[in-house]
């Protein structure tokens, strides 16, 4: 692998967070997309970390624990190696969609419970997995600031949060990331985050940053799509095969510049600015060292320019979560 993919770091906002720029999202190793099996899952988090990616991130929603668990044994012994990132804020409801929670009783009760599934002392960067509209966002960062003084967490950060309740939880405490969906198919709300984020000096961690798999090229047919995939409407029949048309255009553009799709949609992204890293999820050492290969990417601005012409903002069809989901992103 290429020295610069082993070395290339960015700091997180006003943080001593160096990461690399393209991470390891582990969700996908809870079962979202298919069977995940825990012994492949933590050999993968070690070949993440053999390969100089240090960014690992979790949440306590992620199998409902099991993702914090399996990244805790991964980790073990290693811990000086990685950057540990996780979130609270989710809680389930069997049966419907999941609820939220930002009472600031819970965020410590939360904290506790993922610092034991973990195995550690303290977590580099906890984030408010999804907004409780319930609950000021001034309570809830209060709390998560606690955390930071009792030496628990180190950063703070926010999901899916709308970029006025980024500024007033940064009034609060400094947050250092906030994650919301960006890719090539969907950025339209990242963009519009990046422009409150960037004046306060905060990173950006794009989630979902290959369309969840869309953009890899792998998915061609409707008969392609599996698990978690098949409820997303960006997936549903009258909307795949305007998405594919717009895969097609970024596979022809990364033919021509001799790399894969996955790999000029990274580097695409992280052409955007130095204030943002990707956190690309998979399950397969060699889907990790292909999206890692993105750094290697050399792209003039003119090309970025050009790629994000040939794919403009709001061309997806469909949006970005089922409508319960949706209900709770950019609030």
């Amino acid at each position: 692998m290429a020295q610069k993919t082993r070395s290339a770091r960015r700091i997180l906002g006003h943080s001593d967070l160096a990461v690399s720029p393209v991470g390891l999202g582990c969700m996908s190793l809870s079962g979202v997309y298919g069977a995940a099996d825990d012994a492949a899952s933590e050999a993968l988090i070690h070949h993440a970390l053999d390969t100089g990616v240090n960014h690992l991130d979790s949440s306590d929603m992620y199998g409902w624990g099991h993702n914090e668990g399996v990244v805790g044994r991964a980790i073990r012994g290693r811990r000086n190696e990685v950057v540990l990132a996780t979130k609270f804020g989710q809680i389930e409801r069997p049966g419907k969609s999941n609820g939220v929670n930002g009472h600031p009783d819970y965020v410590a009760q939360a904290c506790d419970a993922s610092l034991a599934r973990l195995g550690v002392d303290v977590i580099d960067l906890y984030y408010q997995h999804r907004v409780d509209p319930a609950v000021p966002v001034e309570d809830t960062v209060g709390a998560m600031a606690r955390l930071v003084e009792q030496g628990k967490v180190r950063f703070l950060g926010l999901s899916e949060a709308h970029p006025d309740r980024i500024a007033r939880a940064h009034a609060v405490h400094p947050i250092t990331a906030v994650q919301t969906e960006y890719s090539l198919l969907y950025r339209q709300e990242a963009e519009a985050t990046r422009r409150v984020t960037q004046a306060l000096g905060i990173s950006f961690v794009a989630y979902s940053p290959l369309g969840r798999g869309l953009l890899t090229g792998a998915i061609q047919t409707l008969d392609d799509i599996d698990g978690r995939r098949a409820s997303h409407p960006r997936f549903q029949a009258e909307n795949f095969a305007t998405n594919r048309r717009l895969v097609g255009i970024i596979e022809a553009l990364a033919a021509e510049k001799g790399c894969t799709p996955a790999q000029i949609t990274l580097a695409w992204l992280l052409a955007q600015g130095d204030d943002v890293v990707t956190i690309p999820g998979t399950r397969y050492p060699a889907r990790l060292d292909e999206n890692t290969g993105a750094l290697d990417i050399e792209m003039s601005a003119q090309e970025v320019t050009d790629i994000g012409t040939a794919i403009p903002p709001g061309a997806a069809a469909g949006t970005r979560y089922p409508a319960g989901g949706m209900a709770g992103v950019f609030v």
